[in-house]
This record gives structure tokens, C-alpha cells and sequence, in this order.
């Protein structure tokens, strides 16, 4: 398994934004205000895998006498740090695609501006998402790995230009 790769996260970004704007510009007069707390259960993820993320840091580095972390829990949190990061930078796609349609409109459309508001508070969750995956992927890494290595977060060799 590799690890996540910021292009990959881009691109799903970069897609869904551009299909979720296309939907808004379509169908926004007969959408419902936007929850303002739309967003917020991707924060509480956030929170919960950063803490889990300091929490199996510790134990992987055998800090302050922790227990080891069976090789199970080490392999599912990477499923979870990466399904987090790619679904996060869905949702923070998808909010973008919506605050691009608005951001235009806060002035003139009453509506567009409470829903902007919903907008911005999504895109922070959704990057909290991202950005705890991404750590809780880190966390996850044994010491033996080398943070010299070029592979770790591009998944191709910088070096000489071969794939991984």
C-alpha cells in the first residue's frame, strides 16, 4: 500500500468541484437554505483521528512505555486515514463547487449569502478531514521509515524518474 499522494487528492478535489458547480448552476433556485452546520460532522472526525493519530504515534514509537499496536489496528487506521482524506477531499470539492456558484451571487441574491456562510463552514471541515487523514497516515508510519525516502508522499522516485 502506498501512501496518499497529493495529486490524487487534487484531482478528486478539482473533479468534483467542477461537477458539483455544474449541478449548482443547474439546480440552486430550488435547493433549500444550507444548513449552516452542514459540515460539521467531518469535523468531529477530524478531531477524533487526530487525537487517535498522537495516540497510536505514541504506542507505534513505544513512547513513554506505551503498548505495542497490533499490525490489525496499524492496517485498518491507514484504511481510515486514507478513505478520510480521498472522501474529504470530495466533500471539500463539492463545497467549493458550491461557494465558487455563490461567491459571485453574495451581493446580489439574498439567499447566496446565508448559504455562503454554510459554504466556507464546510470547505474548513472537509480540509480538517483532509489534513487528519494525512496525519493520522503519518502517525501510522514505523520508525524504520525513512522520511528521506522520495517514494513516501509522491508515490513515484524523484530521483531517477522510475515508478514505484
Amino acid at each position: 500500500m502506498r501512501f496518499t499522494r497529493w495529486r490524487d487528492l487534487a484531482a478528486t478535489t478539482i473533479i468534483v468541484g467542477l461537477l458539483v458547480n455544474l449541478v449548482v448552476q443547474v439546480s440552486y433556485g430550488s435547493w433549500p437554505p444550507l444548513p449552516l452546520l452542514a459540515g460539521s460532522p467531518l469535523l468531529v472526525l477530524a478531531a477524533v483521528e487526530t487525537a487517535f493519530g498522537f495516540s497510536l504515534r505514541a504506542r507505534i514509537g513505544r513512547r513513554r512505555n506505551a503498548p505495542p499496536v497490533d499490525a490489525l489496528v496499524a492496517a485498518r487506521a491507514v484504511a481510515l486515514a486514507k478513505a478520510t482524506s480521498l472522501a474529504g477531499a470530495a466533500v471539500l470539492g463539492a463545497w467549493l463547487g458550491v461557494a465558487g456558484y455563490l461567491l459571485p451571487r453574495v451581493g446580489t441574491v439574498v439567499a447566496a449569502g446565508a448559504d455562503m456562510r454554510s459554504a466556507v463552514a464546510g470547505v474548513l471541515s472537509a480540509a480538517a478531514a483532509v489534513g487528519a487523514g494525512l496525519w493520522l497516515e503519518h502517525c501510522c508510519r514505523t520508525p524504520e521509515d525513512s522520511d528521506d525516502d522520495p517514494r513516501d508522499d509522491w508515490g513515484d522516485d524523484r530521483t531517477n524518474g522510475a515508478r514505484g
